[in-house]
């Protein structure tokens, strides 16, 4: 690579980043120009996806664009051409992996130098990330941000033909670029990006800074692509959005919300709809009563809580109480009698004491929670929280996480033995990895369940009826 100025780069800046303006939103189409469809004629790529359900929809795009400019997937990575790593930062560990994972690429780009070697993704969105790149990782040929994925073509062509380096981070709040292409990684359930960003700002979260503002797709896209894929057989579509809850509430021109688009989606055909993820502050009404009415949309909801310690959650900024929380909760299980819900927690948080953490678990046990995502805290640079104080010893945090997993694998397997003697619906996913006889599948309430058929049923709704339940499964047999 030749040495350029770094200055040239559009490197990521965190201030400018936190910044949300009224500015409107610009709708972009996506277009590959003639000079880019047969660049990757005889070459192959492969995209190693780190994260969240957004970020592997983002791989899906990286995918559909590669392979329109004539690339095709590689087998393995040493024969690859392009290799790019679409990264989470959510986590402190997430992004040590990816350290690792650069640092033994380094092989690969020695055995073949035309080797093009990407970093994607939320990391890339960082301001101390992309400097340790440019210092310490100069086999890294392309960085590009969650904004400016459309751009890859011209930075494929740049790293190829003109044997720079291209590092380009937009910290905006974000425009929304339709008529993407995508190669869809499964053959019955997609993922549909319905709103981008997130403006809520809680002080240990790094997404607000790396995804931009809230901005939400027109419905009219949305369900086109959605009745696309009822026409290509696909059964199950999951909604995506940092905070699907604020669907629409960024429209300046219409009263159109999250509830309205589920009612909306609801008469494509498509047979299943789910969605994630969601923020208790936004959760309204007019939502519960859509997924009430709505025969498709299924009967289970993802919904953070974070803490149960009405001063952590404050310092967290989260926007709600313990008994605010739990007024909604009980809202919406009201409403959609016999839904699942399951949530987030983090125990450790700075200024969190015994105290606290009792109420964290008070709460769990009043929310009945079936099945929850714990964490210990982890400091992301660049976030409030990254300054705060935190006097809690690491032990006593891990001690907290596993009394928090036993209580809430008691809901868990609660949540489970409910439906021991029903008869559910599973879309069939696939064979278990340690029997042929054995299929996988999820419920209308996102239950896993095993059981005996064969594979012709996979992709297809069947009834099991379930005869026994462990904490993280069912078992069941065909009915």
């Amino acid at each position: 690579m030749s040495n350029i100025d770094i200055e040239k780069y559009f490197k990521p800046d965190l201030n400018q980043a936190r910044k949300r303006s009224k500015k409107a939103i610009e709708e972009l189409q996506f277009n590959l120009s003639d000079a880019h469809y047969k660049i990757g004629v005889d070459k192959t790529y492969m995209i190693d996806t780190y994260g969240c359900q957004g970020n592997e929809a983002d791989s899906e795009t990286m995918a559909g664009i590669l392979e329109l400019m004539g690339f095709t997937k590689a087998l393995s990575e040493d024969n690859a051409d392009v290799i790019i790593l679409n990264t989470c930062a959510i986590r402190e560990n997430a992004e040590n992996r990816i350290w690792g994972e650069l640092g033994r690429l380094k092989a690969y780009k020695r055995q073949n130098p035309n080797l093009i070697l990407g970093l994607a993704g939320c990391m890339a969105q960082e301001e101390n990330v992309v400097e340790r790149v440019m210092k310490k990782y100069q086999h890294v040929d392309i960085i590009f941000g969650t904004h400016n994925i459309y751009k890859l073509p011209e930075y494929i062509e740049t790293a190829m033909f003109a044997k720079e380096r291209v590092i380009e981070v937009y910290s905006q709040e974000g425009d929304i670029i339709e008529n993407l292409p995508k190669v869809r990684t499964h053959k019955f359930k997609a993922w549909v990006n319905i709103m981008f960003g997130c403006d809520e700002f809680c002080t240990y979260c790094i997404v607000p800074y790396t995804r931009g503002k809230e901005r939400s797709r027109s419905k009219e896209e949305i369900i086109l692509e959605v009745n696309e894929l009822v026409h290509q057989g696909y059964k199950e579509v999951t909604l995506l959005g940092q905070n699907v809850n604020a669907y629409g509430k960024d429209f300046k021109d219409k009263n159109y919300t999250f509830g309205d688009l589920l009612r909306d989606l609801d008469q494509t055909g498509i047979e299943r709809i789910r969605f994630t993820t969601s923020h208790p502050h936004d959760l309204d009404r007019k939502t519960m009563e859509a997924m009430r009415d709505s025969k498709h949309v299924m009967p289970f909801f993802h919904l953070p809580v974070q803490s149960g310690s009405n001063p952590v959650l404050k310092k967290m900024n989260r926007h709600y109480t313990k008994e605010s929380y739990l007024k909604v909760l009980n809202e919406l299980k009201s409403t959609v009698p016999g839904i699942a819900v399951t949530t987030d927690i983090i125990v450790g948080f700075p200024t969190e004491t015994e105290a606290d953490f009792l109420e964290t678990l008070d709460l769990v046990e009043k929310a009945e929670f079936e099945g929850a995502f714990t964490f210990v805290f982890s400091k992301r640079e660049g976030t409030p929280a990254a300054s705060f104080e935190d006097d809690t010893p690491e032990e006593i945090k891990k001690q907290r996480l596993y009394i928090l997993n036993e209580r809430v694998n008691q809901g868990y397997l609660k949540g489970n033995e409910r439906f021991v003697g029903k008869i559910v619906k599973v879309l069939v996913d696939g064979v278990s990895k340690y029997d042929d006889e054995v299929l996988a599948g999820y419920t209308e309430h996102n239950k896993l369940v095993n059981f005996k058929g064969e594979p012709s049923l996979i992709g297809q709704i069947v009834n099991v009826r379930v005869t026994l339940a462990k904490t993280w499964f069912l078992m069941g047999e065909l009915s």
